[in-house]
């Protein structure tokens, strides 16, 4: 079992900045993919990026490349998502996602584990 904890969103302006973390416990976090994932009110749930385990791969759906760099530290346990030139439209709760295979995990059904997710506002 692997438990992910989210943290970091907020409130933000237009343009801002903001950093994500993903803490995880329980079996070995090195041996995992890790996803970024997100739901916008009234939308369904979306790739946003990954990394595999190695930290050496990395993927971003198009509206967030240029903006968004996800990296993780594996001795922290930590995934991150750093997020710069912050729209409205980014405006959604936040997953961070865990897949046992140590791929980069981007859709649903590479999946083994769940965050419960935090809220990123964006302001115009």
């Amino acid at each position: 079992q692997v438990q992910l904890v989210e943290s970091g969103g907020g409130l933000v302006q237009f343009g801002g900045s903001l950093r994500l973390s993903c803490a995880a416990s329980g079996r070995t976090f090195s041996n995992y993919g890790m996803g970024w994932f997100r739901q916008a009110p009234g939308k369904e749930r979306e790739f946003v990026s990954a990394i595999n385990w190695s930290g050496r791969n990395t993927y971003y759906t198009d509206s967030v490349k240029g903006r968004f760099t996800i990296s993780r530290d594996n001795a922290k346990n930590t995934v991150y998502l750093e997020m710069n030139s912050l729209k409205p439209e980014d405006t959604a709760v936040y997953y961070c996602a865990a897949g046992r295979y140590g791929a980069a995990v981007m859709s649903d059904s590479a999946v083994d584990y769940w965050g419960q997710g935090t809220q990123v506002t964006v302001s115009s």
